[in-house]
This record gives C-alpha cells, structure tokens and sequence, in this order.
C-alpha cells in the first residue's frame, strides 16, 4: 500500500515481470508543450480530473487472469485496468482521444486524465462545459470533484499555470528546487536536472545552464 498526496491509499501491485513480456503500446501521448500553449487567450476555463482514472477502463476477460495477485486470503484479479502496466497510459489516452474527437484541440484539452475546457467568454463556456459533461455522460465516465475546478480565469494544468494572462511558472515547481539539497549521487543529479528541465521554457539558456549536470551524469555512465 502506498499513501497518495491526498492521504488516502492506493494498492500498487508489481507488474515488472508481465510488462517486461508486453509489447510497446506505440500510441503516442500528446506534446505537453503544445497543449499548455493552446490555452492561451482564452478568457474562462474550467480543470476536470477523471475519478481513479485507470480504473474506469474495463479489462479484457481474457486478460484478467495475467494480472493476478495473491493476498493472504487468495488469489484475486483485476477486472478493471490497473495501475501499473506498461501500456496504461497509452490506452487511456486512445480512450479520452476518441471521446473528445469532436473538442480535442477547439476548446478543450486532454492529457491522459487531466482535461481542460476553455473558451473565450462566460456564456460561450456554459455552452463548452455542458457539452464535455454530456460526452462523459454519455460514456459513463466519472469525475473527482474534489480534484475539479470551474468557471475560472487560471489553474494549474500539466505543471504550469495558465492563465487569461498567458503561461507562467508553477511555484509549486520552483519551490521544490528551492528546497533541494545539493546533490551528491547521480540519482540526485538526474531528479534535479529533471525539475529544472520541466521550467526550462522560462529560464533563458536552460540547456547551457544544465550542461554541468549532464556532463557529470555522462562521466558518471562512463565509469
């Protein structure tokens, strides 16, 4: 069991055998890039997030049995898509983008679970939020309330913040930088060169800036 941000907790089960056996889904996740710079201009937004998201796709039967796990009392499988395999995330993605065929990219946005509705005015977003809530409606698909905003002018979307003023940095992001301590093992280099990366589009010369950290990790590979 592991304990989420949120405090509750979520059973992880260890596929590493059966997803080193499982092919490449090769189904390609959008450009997060390309989708934060899509929500700019546009005046109201609403952020929704998928209920347990995985779990809302139902398993192949004949699958069910290769993704057992045993408890002290028995052996039990999941009928739903778990966390955890390798090919979850491009499944779900396949899913939401057939969903949303008729929105994706005018005035809503999907990134596996998160899903963003924009528009340019209040009235018009009525009219763009009922209709991404009929689809989900429509393919039984839940959402988390606790995790959902609407009707508001910025958010925190695919680790930025969007916003009627443009794209901005998350100071969540900056604040986790700030706090680190200086790194000592290569792991430690590559989790804050990672960090660094995810803001790298608002700091000027990133790739120069980090070119340090990657010549250590380079000599480190070497040795």
């Amino acid at each position: 069991m592991v304990k989420k941000a949120s405090g509750k907790w979520r059973m992880c089960v260890d596929f590493r055998s059966l997803n080193r056996a499982c092919p490449k889904d090769t189904y390609p996740l959008p450009r997060i890039n390309t989708i934060v710079d899509r929500t700019v201009g546009y005046e109201i937004m609403s952020f929704l997030d998928a209920f347990s998201g995985y779990h809302q796709i139902w398993m192949a039967k004949e699958d069910e049995e290769k993704i057992v796990f045993i408890t002290d009392y028995g052996t039990y499988c999941y009928k739903v898509m778990p966390f955890g395999l390798k090919n979850v995330g491009a499944t779900y993605q396949r899913m939401i983008d057939a969903v949303f065929k008729n929105q994706r990219g005018m005035n809503l946005e999907a990134y596996v679970d998160d899903v963003l509705v924009k528009s340019k005015t209040l009235t018009e977003h009525l009219g763009d939020l009922r209709e991404a809530l009929n689809t989900l409606r429509r393919y039984n698909l839940k959402l988390n309330p606790a995790k959902c905003t609407f009707d508001t002018t910025s958010g925190k979307f695919l680790g930025y913040l969007v916003s009627v003023r443009g794209i901005e940095a998350n100071l969540d992001k900056i604040s986790a930088i700030q706090s680190m301590p200086s790194p000592k093992t290569a792991k430690e280099i590559q989790k804050l060169a990672g960090r660094i990366n995810s803001l790298g589009r608002f700091i000027s010369n990133a790739g120069d800036r980090c070119s340090p950290f990657f010549r250590c990790l380079h000599n480190n590979r070497k040795g």
